[in-house]
């Protein structure tokens, strides 16, 4: 990306996520808890949350590591933020804080984390090898990095979307395509130094009878038709379209949205007894 493109997505994220009203759906309650659960933490540990939105996987961590430990959560989208301080201070949690970072040109400590998450938003990273290897950096010795994103086939409801507006002359390249395989997860967390890698896959998916939400979803996101200089009656033609390709994939549940979801883990390993 050029400096001036990456601004712009960089604002069309925080856009995104600052006027979600309904971010804490089952999905992302689902996916932070499962996330969280497989990072097998303990108590005392320090813990870092990257992206960490309003905070549902930090604040379950930060009930696990208890009076004796940390949960920092990080995140650009104040406004998530503001949430997530809202629900520490209800729960009485002292043992956790958030601070305004964005994740791409954070300056992390070296050894710092016994654990370092990031709940279903790896795929907004600019530059995911970069990040990764940061995080590598900032566990310490036997520490565990943690976080979840999608198969390069889901959600279906997206990869459907892509293909509709395809037809109308825009390409939008598949954000899980880098991580979008356990294979792909593994190799690149391996050729960073990771060790004791562990892909688990689990299906998240639903039915859905609101094509319309799915649309808004789609083309309002990070990954929608921000570069679409269309008129109404083009985005209109196009959305009808995809609502005639929604109604001929669903049965009389609605459109199964297909979800899957790789959990991964990696640990930095062990410094080696002289």
């Amino acid at each position: 990306m050029t400096d001036s493109s990456l601004t712009v997505y960089k604002q069309h994220i925080l856009n995104d996520f600052n006027n979600r009203p309904n971010y804490e759906n089952e999905f992302h309650k689902r996916a932070a808890t499962r996330l969280v659960e497989l990072a097998k933490l303990q108590s005392g540990q320090h813990i870092l949350d990257i992206a960490t939105g309003t905070g549902l996987a930090a604040i379950a961590a930060a009930q696990i590591v208890g009076s004796r430990g940390h949960v920092l959560g990080t995140d650009f989208a104040l406004g998530m933020l503001q949430q997530a301080q809202q629900k520490v201070d209800i729960l009485g949690l002292t043992n956790i804080k958030f601070e305004e970072a964005d994740a791409n040109e954070q300056d992390l400590p070296g050894a710092q984390f016994d654990a370092i998450l990031c709940s279903s938003a790896i795929v907004y990273l600019t530059d995911i090898p970069t990040s990764l290897r940061q995080w590598h950096n900032a566990l310490k010795p036997g520490g565990i990095v943690a976080f979840s994103c999608l198969a390069e086939t889901s959600p279906s409801a997206s990869v459907l979307f892509r293909t509709v507006v395809q037809r109308h002359g825009i390409t939008i390249s598949n954000p899980n395509q880098l991580l979008g395989t356990p294979e792909r997860c593994y190799q690149l967390l391996a050729a960073i130094g990771f060790q004791e890698i562990s892909v688990t896959t689990e299906q998240l998916g639903f039915y859905c009878q609101d094509p319309e939400a799915m649309w808004i979803g789609n083309a309002k996101s990070a990954f929608g038709l921000q570069a679409a200089n269309w008129t109404e009656e083009q985005l209109e033609r196009c959305k009808q379209e995809y609502f005639v390709e929604i109604d001929k994939a669903a049965s009389e549940a609605g459109y199964w949205n297909d979800i899957t979801m790789f959990f991964v883990t990696g640990g930095r390993p062990s410094e080696v007894a002289m």
